[in-house]
């Protein structure tokens, strides 16, 4: 095994369908699958065992290693060939999760679980998680179409390099095709400087959008010489970012995207089109966070 994929799961059906997902990643990877929760009744002070007058079978601890167990058989039948561990670790689920996340190649968790509230799109761990994991999260909110491509959105910010590094990655490992999806308006595409610099600052029609597929290419230059048996189409969309990815991802398998554009405000740790795409997208969503050298 080259590493571990780590799910989380807490009982839901929301984690038992995102455990489904983690045993075929752990499989695509050459990895092992290890199936966490976070108990953190302990931590509460919460009498753990069964009741004096309740079956012997119940009890906070008994349910936890019951839906563990639920899970890494849902796990085996998905993927038997995968080796799968488990474990029951005390605290928060985030907590818990981000701490798995160190050593993990992906971490994996379903986009709703049974803390969430009624009207809740996706749950508080899910988005907290990919704000904050140190490696790629994995949220599970619909089933993927097995032959859809990956779709990657691509703003050509510094931030946003990692996840391009990890689409070409994904899409190499189930042999499907890469569209690299590129969104501007007129109010979020950088205005290109005229040729004569003697002519007032304005371009012929048609310029804005050269300069940006020019930064479509050039954010995705290098990677297909690196995986040259992917095939890419490079998609320029003259509208909203969220809305076109949101889109894209109705036939899609995957959608990755960086944590972070060139749009956010600084100190945040999850851009909007990332938390517009956990909370509408069609297929699972992958949220790759960039390098941080002080963590």
């Amino acid at each position: 095994m080259s590493g571990v994929v780590v799910v989380g799961v807490d009982g839901s059906a929301s984690s038992l369908a995102a455990v489904e997902v983690a045993a075929r990643e752990a499989r695509l990877r050459g990895a092992g699958l290890r199936v966490v929760h976070a108990f953190i009744w302990p931590a509460l002070h919460v009498p753990l065992g069964p009741s004096p007058s309740g079956p012997p079978v119940g009890g906070l601890r008994n349910l936890a290693d019951r839906l563990v167990a639920e899970a890494v058989s849902r796990a085996r039948a998905a993927e038997s060939e995968v080796e799968v561990s488990h474990a029951v670790v005390t605290g928060e689920p985030l907590t818990v999760l981000q701490a798995q996340s160190r050593a993990a190649e992906l971490v994996v968790v379903g986009s709703r679980g049974m803390g969430g509230f009624v009207g809740l799109l996706v749950g508080s761990t899910a988005v907290h998680l990919a704000a904050h994991g140190r490696c790629p999260v994995l949220v599970v909110r619909e089933q993927p179409t097995p032959e859809g491509p990956i779709v990657l959105g691509v703003d050509g910010s510094a931030a946003g390099g990692p996840a391009v590094d990890y689409a070409f990655a994904e899409a190499e490992l189930r042999k499907a095709p890469l569209v690299a999806l590129h969104a501007w308006t007129t109010w979020n595409a950088p205005m290109p400087a005229p040729q004569d610099s003697s002519m007032p600052y304005a371009n012929p029609p048609g310029a804005l959008a050269g300069e940006e597929e020019r930064l479509l290419s050039e954010a995705l230059a290098g990677h297909q010489e690196r995986h040259p048996g992917v095939v890419v189409e490079h998609r320029v969309v003259h509208g909203g970012t969220r809305e076109a990815l949101i889109e894209a991802s109705r036939s899609a398998q995957l959608v990755v995207t960086g944590a972070r554009g060139r749009g956010g405000f600084a100190g945040l740790l999850l851009g909007s089109v990332s938390q517009a795409l956990l909370h509408h997208a069609y297929c699972p969503v992958a949220v790759v966070r960039g390098t941080d050298p002080r963590h």
